[in-house]
Order: C-alpha cells, then structure tokens, then sequence
C-alpha cells in the first residue's frame, strides 16, 4: 500500500505513540518539541486526507486488512476531513504558540505528563472522525474524554478540580447513553458498522427498540456537545481549564459530538425510520433556538471574559443545530460549515484571552482597561475574530450566518421565527463583544500600570494573527470549507427524497 493510503491510520497513530514517548523524555523543552512536532504532523496529514478526499472522494481503510463488517473499518469522507482539519487544526496553533502561557498555567514539572495527555485528546478526538465502527467511537470518546479531564485539571485554579467532576459526571451520562443506544442497535441488526447499520436497520421488523436507541443516542451525544439545557458543564470547565486548553477544547471537543450525532440520526436513523427527519427537528429545533437565546442572553450580562465567550459556545452550537434541523441541503450546509467558522473565531478568541491572561490582574472585563494601548497587537486580533463571531461582511462568520439566514428564509413562517432570533442573537453577540473592546480601548487605567503592561510574548501574539487571518482568508475564500460542507450535507441527506 502507498503512504496516502496510510494516512488514515497515521492520523490516530502518530499522537497516539508520541504521547509514550514524550513521558520517557521528562525534560521540558524536548516534550514540547515532540508535541508540537506530532500534532503538527498530525495537522499536515489532515490536510493531505482533506485533498484526497476532494479529488478522489472517500477513503477505506480496512484495519489488519480484514473486511468490514468483521475489521474494524476507517472511513473518511468530506464530513470527516472537515473535522480532522478542525481538531489537528487547533490543536497545533494552541500548542505550538502557547507554550508560554501553558508554563505559566501548569508548571514546568508536570508539563511531559500534560502534552502526553494532550496527544491523547488529540488522538482519540481524530479517531472519532475517522472511524467507521460505532462502538470503536465510544472507545475513543473515552480516550479523548480522560485525557481532557487532565487536561482541564491541570491550571492553578483549584475549582478547576469541581469543574472537572462535573463535566466528568455529564460526560459519564452521555457516554453511557451513547453505549446503551447503541448496544439495542447491535441488538437489532447484529453489527456496529456504521455502513451496515444503515443497510440492516431497514430490514429489522421490529423498528421499537431502534427508536429508543435512536432516543439514548441524541440525548448522550447532545449531553457531549453541549446543547442546551444539557450545556451546564461547558461554562465552569471553558472557564477554570488553562486558558490554551480552552483555546483547542472550545474549537474541537463539541464539534465532534455534534459530527457523531449527525452521522447517527441522518445516516443510520433517517434514511429507516419513519418521520424521523420530523422527530429530529422537533426535538433539535426548539432546543437551538432556546440554547441561542439563552445563550446570548447570558453572554451579554457575564462579567469574566472566559465565562462570557463560554456562554457565547453555547448560542453558537445552537446555531449549527438549527441548520441541521432544517433537514435539507442548504441549511445542513449551512450548519456544517459553521463549525469550521466557529471554531476559528473561537479558537482565536480563546487564544487571546491567554494573551490578556499573562498580563491582566484578572479575567474580570474591567480589569482589562486599557490594554488596546499596552497590548495593540493581541486586541486587535481580538477585534478581528470578535468580527467573524458576530459575523461581519468579510469574515468566515459572516459566510455560515449568510447561508443559515437563507435556508431559514426557505422554511416559512417558522423560517421567519428562526431568522429573528438569529439577528437578534447576532446584534447580542456586537454588544456582548463591544463590552470587552470597550473596556480594551476606552476603560480607564492609571498612568503607571499602563507604562508597565506590555505586549504578549511574541510567539503567542503571533499564533493570535495566523488565527485571526485565517478569518479573514476564509471570509473572503470560503471555497474549501464551502465544498466540503456542501459535499458532506448531501451524503448525509442522500436517504432524503
């Protein structure tokens, strides 16, 4: 076999045999240089299993060559490339540009054990991308699980420990729902699958036990993507986490529950099921609108900058929600290439709060007065990605609002209702970002502190710009994410008439 078709398998197994390694290394700085080397590597086959899949289509991998159903398969297409870019992604510009911030937060002692288990996460989050077997997704969701749990244990703040045990409980919840679902569905059909799950579930006579699993299966899963009123967890654990693990967790870790909750209810469940895409839309449809309006809401009133733009998370999973409640092309389109979107505008954010983080007092807004003056660079490109959240002409957040706004407009009056709430979610977002570039612009701070305030360390300010940029760049050519969208909403529909 080429090395092309290798890559499939390199994706899990290149973090997941550095992390070993990196333990045995203990020094520091070597640890994270052997981090940075394998996540980067891990982002460079994600681009290079991305341009296959636009010029050759899918990808097989069948493990030790044993055919699916009885291997274990890899399965690759524009649905999953889309999130292997994300996850490598932001896991590569958190770690090889924060290296300073994670010292500072964690402590040089602890570091080896941390970007082991960082590699971890990564790994287990990739192998729920590019896996085709659904009870092999509960094994790395339990990967990726654990390791984040570390990870968001690991800062100086000791209520990151009661964060930790309430995502722990939450996320324990959901995973055994996801479990208990599909164990009725292996029950059913005799396979785990996901290709010969679609094709058996239409021939099981007794379609009862697979609506249940179909019930476990959206709850656990929606537990684990933080759809609301299931989101209680995300705020304390964005909010006490090290701020560069907030940085790759915002930008990855519910974009990957939300990924296995499409592929189960519009590949396995839709296409078998009768009005399943009318069940799907009422249970998702009022739950987005609520988590978008409660969490804006909550965004626009929230005094620590880390808590508001955990809030604002919760909104925009809403919004990628109720793109695919809309159960078509343009608004599963729409819903999808909003998760590329958000976790860029996300993903930078949260790296800019790391920025501020070295040299403010605190988190609170107000202690973040004046630092547009002593910190031009970092806020700017705060600015920037504050922009492409809210969605201004010219960012990425602008070309998902767009096209959710226009499948929402296609579905009628209710259409009407889903377009108002958007907006005024949208003018929620200016107002709940203006308040921090307010404060890092306008807000009053003495003399002397501002003369001693300085700059980030440039490594950082500089992962904040290729993010900031890479918002820009895809506002205005949003070919690739567009592609994949649309490519990967029309697989997922395919069952649709």
């Amino acid at each position: 076999m080429s090395l092309t078709e290798q890559l499939p398998a390199l994706q899990v197994v290149v973090p997941l045999l550095t992390a070993p390694l990196i333990v045995l290394l203990r020094d520091p700085r070597l640890s994270w240089a052997a981090a940075a080397a394998s996540s980067a590597m891990t982002f460079s086959i994600a681009i290079a299993i991305t341009l296959s899949v636009l010029q050759t289509g899918e990808m097989i991998y069948l493990m030790g060559n044993w055919p699916a159903p009885y291997g274990i398969e890899l399965r690759i297409d524009p649905l999953s490339a889309l999130l292997l870019l994300i996850i490598s992604g932001a896991a590569s510009l958190s770690l090889i540009f924060g290296r300073q911030s994670l010292e500072d937060n964690v402590g040089t002692t602890r570091l080896p054990l941390f970007y082991a288990a960082w590699l971890i996460a990564v790994a287990g989050l990739c192998g729920i991308a590019v896996t085709g077997d659904a009870f092999n997704v509960f094994v790395f969701m339990e990967i990726s699980s654990l390791a984040s749990y570390v990870l968001i244990s690991a800062g100086p703040d000791r209520r990151a420990l009661t964060a930790v045990f309430k995502y722990l409980i939450m996320g324990t919840i959901g995973a055994t729902f996801y479990l208990i679902g599909v164990g009725l569905v292996y029950m059913m059909t005799g396979t785990l699958n996901f290709a010969d799950m679609e094709a058996r579930i239409a021939e099981v006579s007794d379609q009862k036990p697979i609506l249940v699993a179909a019930g476990f299966i959206t709850i656990g899963l929606a537990l684990k993507a933080a759809v609301f009123p299931l989101h209680l967890w995300l705020p304390r654990a964005y909010t006490y986490a090290p701020h560069i693990v907030t940085a790759f967790l915002a930008a990855s870790s519910t974009k990957v529950a939300l990924y296995v909750l499409l592929r189960f209810d519009f590949l396995v469940f839709q296409g078998n099921l009768i009005d399943h895409a009318l069940q799907f839309a009422s249970f998702a449809a009022p739950l987005a609108l609520l988590g978008i309006m409660v969490g804006t809401a909550v965004a626009m009133v929230e005094g620590n900058l880390k808590r508001l733009l955990a809030y604002s998370s919760v909104a925009q999973v809403g919004y990628i929600l109720l793109g695919a409640s809309f159960s078509d092309t343009a608004g599963l389109s729409a819903g999808i290439v909003h998760m590329f979107n958000h976790a860029l505008a996300k993903g930078t954010l949260f790296l800019a709060v790391a920025a501020f983080a070295m040299r403010a007092a605190s988190l609170r807004l107000e202690a973040l007065a004046g630092l547009g003056r002593s910190m031009p660079w970092t806020s700017a490109a705060f600015v920037l990605a504050g922009a492409s959240l809210v969605g201004i002409p010219g960012t990425a957040g602008f070309i998902s609002k767009w096209l959710l706004l226009q499948a929402a407009f296609a579905q009628g009056w209710l259409g009407i209702i889903c377009v108002v709430i958007v907006v005024l979610s949208s003018l929620g977002a200016v107002y709940y970002i203006w308040r921090v570039i307010e404060q890092l612009y306008f807000g009053s701070v003495d003399q002397a502190r501002q003369a001693t305030t300085r700059e980030a360390p440039a490594i950082l300010v500089l992962g904040i710009w290729v993010g900031a940029l890479a918002n820009v760049f895809f506002g205005l050519v949003p070919d690739l994410p567009l592609s994949l969208s649309s490519s990967a909403a029309s697989d997922l529909l395919r069952h649709l008439p």
